[in-house]
């Protein structure tokens, strides 16, 4: 089996992959595995000029100049990715063969470690900040571009994951995975923002954002009212789905025990040693993943990973227990333009009053710095599960909100049984709000020929769309 090694983002060292490589050769005799079979890989990501896609193209070359050195196609390979190194992987699965070219991808098993699949909280602070964090970096600076794209709520993420949806790998004989921790490894950090130990997450990424089991719901502003008393205006018209929520063929989860993002003593892949592996899952989780040959095997490994996933979730003190959700949101109008002036409210309970949120289940928000149409919020899962009724909503209202040209209030009322759908523990979902651009009749209007000539300077809207 050939092994292909991917790292994370600003890396610039290959002593990053700790001994995994080495360990994963000497435990996976039974799998043909030998350190003559690993390729580890090392990209520029430190440069601000460098996009994902030009990682991605790189990542290609690599592959058929190391593998397939005579030209022809690739022979069959599996990868490990770490961190950034996930999307990385995913982005070149979409590139080269996408849905319809499964049947011919070389790739056999992608294992992703704290992949940043749905980005990193810590993307946000800027490059001046992020370039003082040493759970990400060396001495050197980050780069603009892919820092962008790793962005909470990023456009790269968005599509990433829409074209995701589409996907049936083991359909095909391709089979990913998901492997994080949820472990602050505090000797490590230096504590600058309290990202580095925010609950859920292993310090650089959340489980949520690791997690590919996501969910894509579009709702659209429609003709119905409805009257909110706890706002002003009361009115607002009612937001409904668009072919329901969307989501791509499960992917195995693990969230494994003591494990943290980065670092020598319990990162995922650095602390990991070649002859001092016992007390280290990841590498066994890694070799039962690589054994993977068929659907149902996938499925077993689903759901083996699931129960540890429980177990280590249960026991985590740090967190009190609870499991975390994010939901992502972008709100545009009918014309496909984004709408970045706006509020937005989370609401709960019959009347819909966001004052009837459980205490505690707000955790953080932020704004896409790129996208400002975008907002993602963290969620606390188990709190959320509280909400009276599980009756759940969102109110926008966004801003010119009156005038030739406007948009009204709106707001999505989840009945009582979707929340469970929408919402989901450990994981992302992503929520695109769709606004008419109400056009007021008076913005435009012909007068007779013989008319009198007269001013228009103080016209006002009519109160009716055009």
């Amino acid at each position: 089996m050939i092994l292909v090694f991917v790292h994370g983002w600003s890396v610039t060292h290959t002593d990053t992959y700790g001994g995994l490589p080495e360990a994963v050769a000497a435990q996976g005799g039974d799998l043909g595995i030998d350190v003559r079979h690993l390729w580890l890989g090392r990209y520029i990501s430190f440069d601000d000029a460098v996009t994902m896609d030009d990682v991605v193209i790189g990542f290609d070359r690599a592959l058929r100049d190391a593998l397939a050195p005579q030209g022809g196609a690739l022979p069959e390979f599996s990868c490990i990715t770490h961190s950034t190194g996930g999307p990385v992987a995913r982005e070149w699965v979409r590139r080269y063969f996408g849905p319809a070219g499964l049947a011919g991808i070389p790739l056999r098993h992608l294992v992703m470690l704290a992949p940043a699949n749905h980005g990193s909280p810590l993307a946000v602070l800027g490059k001046e900040r992020v370039g003082r964090i040493q759970a990400w970096f060396s001495g050197v600076e980050p780069g603009e571009r892919i820092l962008e794209w790793l962005a909470l709520g990023s456009l790269g993420q968005a599509a990433l994951s829409r074209a995701w949806l589409a996907y049936d790998g083991p359909a095909q004989g391709f089979f990913p995975f998901v492997l994080t921790g949820q472990t602050i490894d505090r000797a490590f950090y230096d504590f600058l923002n309290s990202y580095l130990v925010e609950v859920g997450s292993d310090g650089v990424v959340r489980v949520t954002c690791a997690n590919l089991n996501a969910t894509m719901l579009t709702l659209r502003e429609t003709d119905a009212r409805v009257v909110n008393p706890h706002f002003s205006p009361a009115e607002a018209a009612l937001l409904a789905p668009d072919d329901g929520a969307k989501r791509p063929r499960p992917v195995p989860l693990g969230v494994l025990p003591d494990t943290s993002h980065s670092g020598e003593k319990i990162g995922i892949m650095r602390s990991v040693r070649p002859n001092d592996t016992d007390a280290k899952p990841v590498v066994a989780e890694i070799l039962n993943c690589l054994r993977v040959r068929s659907r149902s095997e996938y499925d077993d490994c689903a759901e083996r990973l699931a129960q540890l996933t429980l177990s280590v979730q249960a026991a985590d003190e740090r967190s009190n227990r609870h499991r975390y959700a994010n939901l992502v949101v972008s709100v545009t109008d009918e014309r496909g333009d984004a709408v970045e002036d706006f509020d937005m409210y989370l609401l709960a309970g019959p009347t819909f009053d966001p004052a009837a949120l459980p205490k505690g289940f707000f955790v953080d928000r932020q704004k896409n710095p790129d996208s400002k149409n975008t907002l993602v919020y963290y969620l606390d899962y188990d709190v959320m599960a509280q909400v009276p009724q599980e009756m759940f909503g969102i109110r926008v209202q966004a801003r010119p909100s009156e005038g030739f040209a406007h948009y009204a209030a709106v707001e999505f009322r989840a009945a009582e049984s979707d929340l469970a759908q929408i919402l989901r523990a450990n994981e992302t979902v992503y929520l695109e709000v769709v606004l008419r651009r109400h056009v007021d009749t008076g913005i435009f209007r012909l007068d007779p020929g013989d008319a009198p000539r007269h001013s228009f300077k103080k016209a006002k809207p009519s109160g009716t769309d055009a």
